[in-house]
This record gives C-alpha cells, structure tokens and sequence, in this order.
C-alpha cells in the first residue's frame, strides 16, 4: 500500500516537471521559430524570396486595408485571407509589418464618406460595386477591395481584387488570393528598394517614340531606372538589366545585331515587342490595303536563337470591338462597335509566372510563331489564341469594309496559335564562324553565352499606349477607348520585365495556388434528405448503442463481487 506522504510528493514531483517541461518548450520555441503548414497547396506558407525581404526591412511599414465592416461571404474570405497573409508578414519581419482593418463606411456623415473614398481613390485605391439579391430585394455598396502601404514617409495604395472573368464568386475571389502575396511584397519592394536594376529601351530603328510608350515607362520607373539605348553611338551594348525592343520599323545594322548579341551573349535579357507584317488602322479603311513584311534584319538572329515569326497575320473570332459605320440617318452615320479579327483577345496562357492569373490582353495584328531547333534553349509559349482562329500568309488584305460582310466561322479552324515565346538557357552566337561585322570591337567575342533570356512577343504595338484626342495626352496602357475596359497588357509587360531581370525573385510568389474544393450540387440534391437522416439519426443510434454496451460491461464487472 502507497502512503499517503509518499503519494502526495510524486504528485507534486509530477506537477513540477510537467512545469518545467512546459517552460522548456517555450523557451525552444522562442529561440527556435518554425510554423507547419499542413494544407496541400502550402496556402498559409510565406514564399523564401517574401521572407528575405521582408527581414531586411530596416523600418517599420504600415498598412491599412479598407476590406471590413459588412460583407459578403466571398469577400468575407478575401479579408480572411489577406488578414492571415499579414500576420506572417508581421512574424517573419520581426513586428516591423503593421497593420489594421479599416470599414471605410464608419464615417458619421455621408458627406464624410464621400471625401473620404474621393482620398481613397486618389491614393489608387479602387472601388468596386457590389450588387446582391436576398429576399427579393436588391442591394448596392461600394467595396474597397484594396490597401495604403506605408514606408519611410511615402505611401502607395493597391488594389487586391483581380478583374478575371469568372462563372462563380469564389472563381472571381481566388486569383485575388492567389496574388496577395505578390502584390503586398512587390508593393513593399517599391517603398524599400535602394538597389534598383536598370532597364534599356532600345532606339534608332524606327521603334514606338517616347509618347506611344509613355505608360509602360511610367510603370517601369516605379520599380527600375529607364535608359534609352542608341546601338550605333556604342562600341558595346553598356550594362543593364533588360533591354526592350518595342516595334522596330526598321532595319538593323549588322554593327547593330552583333552588339545585341554579344549583350545575350554575356548573358543579357531581352524583349522583342516585333510586329512582322506592316499594318495600321489608318491604311485599313482603303479598300485596296495590303499588309507587307517589315525589314528589321533581325529573322536570323531569332532563328538562331529557337524562333521564327512567321510572314501573317493572326484573326481571331474573339477578337476586340471596333467602330464601323453600317447606316446613315438624316444625314448622319451610324456606328456600331463590331468585332475586328485582326485584334485577338488573348486568355489563353502557359502556366508560368509571368501570365498567371492575368486578365484578357488585347493584342493588335499579332503573328504567329513557330520554335525551331536551338541546342540549350528552353523554350515555353506563353500566349496562345482561342480555338476558332487562322493565319493570313503575306501580303494581307487589311480592310474595315470586312466587316460589313458576313464571316463564315468555319473559317476560322485553327486552334491556339502561338504568339509569344519565352527562350532560357545558354544560346549560341549568330556569328560564330563568321566574321565580324566592321567598326565593331571583336576582342571580348563571345560564341556560347551565359545563362540568358530572351521573351520575343510577335505584336510591337502591345507596349503602345493610345492617345487622349482631347488633351492630347498618353492614355493607360491596354486601355480600349471605344468600350471603356482596360486590358491586362501592362500587367502581362511587368511581370515579363520582372521575370527577365530577377529570376529568383519575388515574381516566383505567384506560383502561389489555392484550390476551391466546392461540393456536388447535383450530388446534394439528389442525397439530401438521405445525408440529413443520417446526420440526424446515426447520433442517437450511436449514443443508444454505447449506453447499451456500457450497462453490459459495468454488469459484468460487478457480477464478479458476489
């Protein structure tokens, strides 16, 4: 028999070390930090390129996000998912990440209101309109999907809803999800950058003028340092990052290509924006207009490098809107938007990191590619047309009176045709065995590069802004003026800009997936009733069956006594 003396110390000897056993785990788990992510896709874990940055931050950044207050159940999980999102912005950057949830609703007056989503917006901050019908009642509010980060004096506002084309809303919430990550780093990266990479526009062959590209360079600017690059004044191409070449409308020397190889060479990286055929909307309203190539001198040094952009022009059945004039009423003419072939609306994209979860892009008499053989080179296409498209050989007709007639859609058979390229790897030199063009210097030639990379886009024009007929002044980048809607063609140039010059960096943060798992609906219907009396009735049989069990165990146990 155990005293009670004895029994009462081994109690207490257990309790104090299941204390001390407590404490040492605290004291392991403050020294040692990890976090476990069980869930498939990795959902709650911060990328490695997310958690580097966000340990070298040197100060602390605020961020206010205006998704609270009353809320769907679709943006109910957005908020969710930022707000997990940025509590591991805040463990992993040592407390230096703050942030707070705003109900931009909470102001007392609607007047207050009004001035305060007019600061909003002005901060970048969009708006989204959000219409639901419960008990036959139809409700509006404004949603503020979006948030103000804060750094070193300066702030910046994001919008965190992507405009995707969706059937569902949890479709349409999660690429939303999916870029959180990217968004809120590369914001930060934007407010602590110091080390900034520079960016080269190549000039001197006819390319889009500093106006036509005045959007996509204001985007640039954000994140990089813009030169403008003119080949003939250089005996070598000076150092940058990437270099872009956007719709050259004339030849290059072949000075000027061996300078641009030798930059591949030494393991540079490039984006051809390059229109093959010559065609414009103002020459489209001649009857007799013929879209003929373009001499750039550059077909070989792409063949070389796995590419060839063919001598057509792409139309697709899903294509942008343009005006045309089917009537005349008391003297006016009347206009109908209508669908133009030769402006194809890309949706159609390689699962890479550049063209993840992006928007429609509008491109503008695009060609089509074809890879060849390049010894080294990775090649991966990345945009593709829909599946009712076709290739017009040169010289091709191009007239808006096309569209007053009817289109015969079997016509159009051909199916995800190529029309960008991304190239990685090491290339060979064009002018290997070939002697060097004159005025260059040759001593540091190179005829195997570095690891390179090279994104050719057969479209020069979609780095091209319109223009405001008004003031005159650049218009946002993929902007349509007839239809009001914006393209993702600004988009889909950052992310290939990020991609070329850092390839380990935050741009790897929208492979980030999160899968919807919904229920069978038509699966629910037909089981219904048989699911609710299961759930209501195996409990209570469950229940009965343990009592029962429970009564014949105790019987037996003090059976034995007698």
């Amino acid at each position: 028999m155990v005293k009670l003396e004895s029994k009462k110390t081994r109690d207490l000897l257990l309790l104090a070390n299941g204390l001390m056993l407590a404490v040492l785990i605290n004291l392991l788990s403050s020294a040692y930090f990890f976090r476990l992510d069980l869930t498939e896709e990795k959902r709650f874990s911060v990328k490695p390129q997310t958690k580097e940055l966000l340990q070298s931050i040197d100060d602390d950044v605020y961020i206010e996000v205006y998704l609270d207050g009353e809320l769907n159940a679709s943006f109910r999980r957005l908020r969710n998912a930022i707000r997990e999102l940025l509590e591991e912005f805040r463990i992993y950057s040592g407390n230096k990440v703050r942030y707070v949830f705003i109900d931009p609703h909470q102001a007392i007056s609607q007047k207050a209101r009004n001035e305060f989503f007019q600061e909003l917006a002005r901060k970048g901050v969009v708006p989204t309109r959000v219409v639901e019908r419960e008990n036959n009642q139809t409700s509006e509010k404004l949603i503020f999907p979006g948030a103000v980060v804060s750094y070193g004096g300066f702030e910046t506002g994001i919008n965190l809803l992507k405009d995707v084309a969706a059937r569902t809303a949890d479709e349409r919430i999660n690429p939303s999800i999916e870029g959180l990550e990217y968004a809120f780093a590369n914001t930060i990266f934007k407010l602590v950058n110091t080390n900034r990479k520079r960016i080269g526009f190549v000039q001197g062959h006819g390319e889009l003028d500093s106006l036509q590209v005045a959007s996509f360079n204001n985007a640039l600017l954000e994140l990089y340092d813009v030169y403008k690059v003119d080949l003939s004044r250089k005996q070598t191409v000076p150092v940058y990052d990437a270099l872009i070449i956007a719709k050259p409308t004339k030849s290059f020397s072949e000075a000027d290509k061996y300078k641009l190889d030798q930059y591949v060479m030494n393991g540079g990286r490039v984006l051809f924006l390059l229109d093959k055929l010559e065609a414009t909307m103002d020459s489209a309203s001649r009857e007799d207009y013929f879209a003929f190539p373009y001499t750039t001198n550059l077909d070989d040094l792409l063949f070389k490098y796995g590419v060839r952009i063919n001598n057509d022009l792409v139309q697709d059945r899903h294509a942008g809107l343009y005006p045309v004039v089917t009537d005349q009423t008391g003297g006016k003419p009347q206009l109908q938007l209508m669908d133009w072939p030769f402006f194809p609306l890309i949706n159609h994209y390689a699962d890479h990191v550049i063209a993840r979860n992006l928007d429609a892009v509008m491109l503008k008499f695009a060609s089509s590619i074809d890879t060849v053989k390049a010894t080294g080179v990775k090649k991966t296409p990345l945009l593709f047309t829909s599946d009712f498209s076709r290739k017009l050989g040169a010289p091709v007709p191009v007239s808006i009176n096309e569209l007053r007639r009817n289109v015969k859609p079997e016509s159009f058979s051909e199916q995800k045709i190529m029309l960008a390229c991304l190239l990685e790897g090491r290339f060979t030199s064009l002018f290997k065995n070939r002697f060097a063009p004159q005025q260059v210097d040759a001593s540091a030639f190179r005829e195997e590069s570095l690891p390179a990379k090279v994104l050719v886009v057969a479209d020069g024009d979609l780095a091209r802004n319109d223009m405001n007929p008004r003031t005159g002044n650049p218009q946002q980048l993929g902007s349509d003026p007839f239809t009001g809607y914006t393209f993702a063609n600004e988009e889909l140039l950052m992310n290939a800009v990020a991609y070329l010059v850092d390839e380990n960096g935050l741009i790897k943060t929208r492979n980030r997936e999160v899968k919807i798992r919904p229920l069978n609906k038509e699966k629910i219907r037909l089981q219904k009733s048989m699911w609710q009396g299961i759930n209501l009735v195996a409990p209570v049989v469950l229940l009965l069956i343990f009592g029962i069990l429970r009564f014949i165990v105790r019987k037996k146990k003090f059976a034995t006594f007698r």
